[in-house]
């Protein structure tokens, strides 16, 4: 091969640039955060795997409708009860710490929501 005193050589710090975070934290991630949860409600709008995973679709599902088309209500059919589509008066009535709630989960995932640049946020 020619050229193969720089290419491996190249190829070793390469992997080993690519491989530094893991070697880094030994191969560690931290702990996933634990929200406080309310401790006086027992449900939510939906449940808490469904919650978890599509909050921010729901919201801005939400949002598009009452913007659009002035609909504020949310039918549940699992537990039979009707929501308002309100961030402030639905979501934030339980969880009222935004500190305690959001922002633990968000700042683990490296993410900035975007519902706060036009909704006021609790005073902790």
């Amino acid at each position: 091969m020619y050229d193969s005193d720089k290419i491996i050589p190249g190829l070793i710090i390469f992997v080993l640039f690519i491989t530094f975070p893991v070697w880094y934290n030994h191969g560690d991630a931290s702990e996933v955060p634990k929200p406080e949860l309310p401790k006086d409600v027992k449900e939510c709008v939906l449940p808490v795997a469904d919650m978890r995973a599509e909050h921010m679709q729901l919201l801005n599902q939400w949002r598009d409708l009452v913007l659009r088309t002035g609909d504020r209500s949310f039918d549940v059919k699992i537990a039979g009860k009707e929501y308002q589509k309100s961030l402030m008066n639905t979501c934030m009535q339980c969880h009222s710490s935004k500190k305690k709630f959001c922002d633990r989960c968000h700042t683990y995932a490296s993410v900035t929501p975007y519902c706060w640049d036009c909704h006021l946020a609790p005073v902790e």
